[in-house]
C-alpha cells in the first residue's frame, strides 16, 4: 500500500563522492591537495572598510573544463592560489572565467540611500469577506430553561449566521459545547454534556447543532451558616431563602445569599459580610453540602454624625435632614433616604453616607454607629426659566435666579421677573429650605407687578411671610400644610355700578393665608391612583376708605382611577366662596375668576361668570368679566398613555356667582382634547378646547400649553 504523495517520507542518501580534477604537471605527484600554508598565504586581504570597492575576480582561478572522458558529478575542488598575469596570460584563460564587469568594482551604496517605505496593501471590507451562512440549532437546553440565557452569550447567535468560513462556524460551535456546559453546571447538571457539530443539508445553509444532555440536576442535601449569635435569633437563617430539596441554582444561592446581605443592614447589623460559600457534591446522591460563612458584625444602632470634604453645610445640618434618631436601630433604608434629602438640596456634586464603627456602646446593648458625610459641594447658583400661552392670559415668561446657599445652611435668594403680553413682574424671596425640620420651608417674600387682563388693570406691591410643610419628589407626604401672612397695596381700575363707568382704586389688604392638604395619590406629578383633598382659608381685610374683614374660602378634591394599564380616569371638583363682604367692596383682584387652563378649559381667562353692562366709544357693549363671590367647577378627563406620548379626551364644567356661596346654576361647559409628552420632570400639556352652547364675545378655541397635567 502506497501512502498519499502528500504524507511520503524519504531518507537522506549519501553525499556524492568529493574528486579533484587530475593534478597538472607542475603539482607534486604525491597528491593534489594544496598545502594548508600555501593555500593560507594565497589568500586575498580583507579591506576593514565596508564601503571598499571589492578586490578583482580576474586574480582568481577556475577550475579547467572536465573533457568528456574524464566527466564526473559535480565535485568539492579546493581554491588555488591565484594566479598572476605573468604565470597565467590572458589568452590561456578558461572559457568559465569571465572578464569582471565595471559596475562590480564600484562601491557598495550606503544604507540609508534604499527606500524603507512599508508597501501599502489594500484594505479588506469584512462585510465582502464573509462567504457562508448558517443557522444555528441549541438542542436539549429547553427542560431546563436555558435556552434564552445560551442564544444571549452565544457565540454563533453572536455572529448573526455569518462568517467567512466553515473553519470559523466549527470554532464557535466548540465556544458554544463549553458555554452549554458551564450553563447546566450553574442550574445544578453537574454531569451535563455537550457536542456539537455541523450539518450540511443538501440546497439549504449548513446548520451548526449545540446539543446539550443535562443529566439529573443535584439538589442541596443540606445547609450550614457559620455566623455569630444574632437578634433575633437566626436572623441570617430566616433571610437566607434556601431550604434542603432545592437546586443547586447558581442563579437562586446567588440571589439568597444577596438577600442576607440586603435585609441584614435593614435589622441592625450594617458591618454584615458574606463569604465564600462552599458546596461539597455527592456523585451517588445527587446532592451538596451547603455551607456559607457570614459575620454578621456588631448589632448596631444611630449614633453620630460628622462630615469632610468640600462642605456646603455642618453635620449638624445633616442631622436635620435624618429621618431617625440617636439610639434607633440602624436600618440603612433610612442612611438611603438621607442621602437623597442631601441630594435633592441641589448643593452637592457629590455625596456618600458611610456607617462607621465607633465602639461604642448604647445603653440597649448595641454599638453606636457614626454617619460619616463625604461632601463635594458644586455650584450653588442656578438660572431657570419657563413659558406657557393661554387664550385669554396670552404669552407669560418667567425667568429666576437663584443662589441655594448664600446663608448657610441652605438659605436661598431668589430674583425672579415676569414678562408677559398682560402680566409684568419682579420679585425678591429669600427662603430657608429644611428649616429646623426637613421639607419645612420659611419665605420672606417682596413683589411688585402690573396686570392687564379684561376683568380688571392693576399695580399691586406684596410682603409676605409663610411657613409650609410640603411633598417632595422624594419623600410624598399624605400632610401637608401652610401658613403665613400678607400685605398687599394695590391700584386697580374696577367698573363703579354708582357711576356706570370705570374708575381706579386704592386698597390695602391684610391676609393670614392657611392651607391643608391630604394627598393619597402615588406620585406628585404625573397620578394614576388615589385622591387628594386640599383645603384653603385665609382671613381678610380690606382697607378701602373703612376696614371691611371677611374670609375667603376653598375647598378642592381630585381622583384618579386606573383602568388597565395605559388609561386613567381623572376628575377634580373645586368650590369657593367669600363671607363677610360685598362684591363691589372688594378688591377686583380678590374676587373669584372662572375660566382658562387650570379652571375650565374651552373659555379664555376668567371668561366665566357676571360681566359688566359697559359700552365702548362706538356703543358696542365691551361684555367684560367682573369676578363674582363664589365658584364651582368640575372635571373628568381620561388619560390614555402609549410610550412616553398620550391623548385625553375632556369635558369641563363651572360658573362664577354673585353671591357668597355658589348655586350650581347655569353651568358652562367646554370639550376638547389635549397631547401630552411625557418627561423626567413632568408631562408637557397641550390642549385645545371649545365651549359648548357658545355666547357671543367667548372664545371660539382656547389652547394652553403648560408642564404637568391639569390637576
Amino acid at each position: 500500500m502506497t501512502a498519499p504523495a502528500a504524507l511520503a517520507q524519504t531518507t537522506p542518501t549519501s553525499p556524492p563522492p568529493v574528486t579533484t580534477p587530475t593534478a597538472p604537471q607542475s603539482q607534486p605527484a604525491d597528491g593534489a591537495i594544496v598545502p594548508e600554508p600555501e593555500f593560507e598565504a594565497a589568500l586575498p586581504t580583507l579591506s576593514g572598510d565596508i564601503n571598499a570597492p571589492l578586490e578583482p575576480m580576474s586574480g582568481f582561478d577556475a577550475p579547467a573544463s572536465p573533457t568528456p572522458e574524464t566527466a564526473t558529478p559535480p565535485a568539492v575542488t579546493p581554491p588555488r592560489a591565484p594566479a598572476t598575469e605573468a604565470s597565467v596570460p590572458p589568452e590561456t584563460l578558461p572559457d568559465a572565467v569571465l572578464p569582471e564587469a565595471p559596475e562590480l568594482a564600484q562601491p557598495l551604496p550606503p544604507l540609508s540611500s534604499f527606500d524603507v517605505t512599508p508597501v501599502e496593501v489594500a484594505g479588506v471590507d469584512d462585510k465582502r469577506a464573509v462567504e457562508i451562512r448558517y443557522d444555528t440549532v441549541i438542542r436539549g437546553l429547553d427542560d431546563i430553561d436555558g435556552t434564552s440565557q445560551f442564544k444571549a452569550l452565544s457565540s454563533l447567535e453572536e455572529g448573526k449566521g455569518k462568517a467567512a468560513n466553515a473553519t470559523m462556524v466549527q470554532a464557535r460551535a466548540r465556544e458554544d459545547e463549553q458555554l452549554a456546559i458551564r450553563i447546566m453546571r450553574a442550574k445544578g447538571y453537574y454531569d451535563g454534556t455537550a457536542t456539537s457539530a455541523i450539518e450540511t443539508p443538501p440546497g439549504e445553509r449548513i446548520r451548526a447543532v449545540v446539543t446539550a444532555i443535562p443529566g439529573k440536576q443535584f439538589t442541596l442535601g443540606s445547609i450550614r451558616i457559620d455566623t455569630q449569635p444574632t437578634v433575633p435569633p437566626n436572623l441570617v437563617q430566616r433571610e437566607l431563602p434556601l431550604k434542603v430539596g432545592d437546586p443547586v441554582d447558581a442563579e437562586r444561592i446567588q440571589a439568597a445569599e444577596a438577600n442576607v446581605s440586603l435585609k441584614l443592614p435593614q435589622q441592625g447589623y450594617p458591618f454584615v459580610e458574606v463569604g465564600q460559600r462552599d458546596i461539597l457534591l455527592d456523585d451517588t446522591a445527587y446532592t451538596g453540602a451547603y455551607t456559607l460563612p457570614v459575620a454578621t458584625g456588631p448589632r448596631s444602632s444611630f449614633g453620630t454624625y460628622s462630615t469632610t470634604g468640600k462642605l456646603a453645610f455642618d453635620a449638624e445640618h445633616v442631622g436635620v435632614l435624618a429621618r431617625f434618631k440617636q439610639g434607633e436601630l440602624y436600618d440603612n433604608r433610612k442612611v438611603d433616604d438621607l442621602r437623597a434629602a442631601l441630594v435633592s438640596t441641589g448643593l452637592f456634586s457629590s455625596v456618600s453616607v458611610e456607617p462607621q464603627r465607633t465602639g461604642q456602646l448604647a445603653p440597649d446593648g448595641t454599638e453606636y454607629v457614626n454617619l460619616l458625610v463625604r461632601q463635594d459641594a458644586g455650584p450653588p447658583r442656578t438660572l431657570a426659566g419657563e413659558g406657557g400661552y393661554g387664550t385669554g392670559q396670552g404669552i407669560r415668561l418667567e425667568g429666576s435666579w437663584t443662589h441655594r446657599n448664600l446663608f448657610p445652611p441652605e438659605g436661598a435668594l431668589i430674583v425672579r421677573g415676569v414678562a408677559g403680553t398682560q402680566e409684568q413682574g419682579a420679585g425678591v424671596t429669600f427662603r430657608r429650605s429644611n428649616a429646623g425640620r426637613r421639607d419645612r420651608t420659611f419665605q420672606i417674600l417682596a413683589n411688585a407687578s402690573r396686570t392687564n387682563y379684561d376683568a380688571f388693570e392693576a399695580f399691586t406691591g406684596t410682603l409676605g411671610i409663610r411657613w409650609s410643610y410640603d411633598s417632595t419628589p422624594i419623600w410624598q407626604k399624605r400632610f401637608t400644610y401652610a401658613y403665613g401672612a400678607e400685605l398687599i397695596g394695590t391700584n386697580e381700575d374696577t367698573y363703579d355700578f354708582d357711576v356706570g363707568g370705570r374708575r381706579r382704586k386704592t386698597y390695602g389688604i391684610a391676609a393670614l393665608p392657611l392651607f391643608a392638604g391630604f394627598d393619597t395619590s402615588d406620585n406628585l406629578l404625573n397620578p394614576t391612583k388615589g385622591f387628594r383633598l386640599k383645603l384653603n382659608v385665609s382671613p381678610e381685610a380690606s382697607v378701602q376708605g373703612a376696614a371691611r374683614p371677611y374670609g375667603r374660602f376653598m375647598v378642592e378634591g381630585t381622583g384618579y382611577y386606573p383602568i388597565g394599564e395605559s388609561i386613567v380616569i381623572a376628575g377634580r371638583a373645586r368650590a369657593g366662596s367669600i363671607q363677610g363682604i360685598a362684591r363691589d367692596d372688594l378688591a377686583p383682584s380678590r374676587r373669584y375668576y372662572a375660566g382658562g387652563g387650570g379652571s375650565v378649559r374651552g373659555f379664555g381667562f376668567q371668561e366665566l361668570g357676571p360681566r359688566t353692562p359697559e359700552v365702548d366709544e362706538d356703543g358696542n357693549n365691551l361684555n367684560r368679566p367682573i369676578g363674582g363671590r363664589s365658584l364651582n367647577e368640575f372635571a373628568i378627563e381620561a388619560r390614555y398613555r402609549f410610550g412616553n406620548f398620550g391623548i385625553v379626551p375632556f369635558l369641563d364644567a363651572g360658573q362664577v356667582y354673585e353671591s357668597s356661596l355658589p348655586k350650581g346654576s347655569d353651568l358652562r361647559f367646554g370639550a376638547g382634547i389635549g397631547g401630552r409628552f411625557y418627561t423626567n420632570f413632568g408631562p408637557l400639556r397641550v390642549d385645545v378646547a371649545t365651549p359648548i352652547a357658545r355666547r357671543p364675545g367667548e372664545s371660539k378655541i382656547a389652547l394652553y400649553i403648560s408642564i404637568g397635567q391639569a390637576f
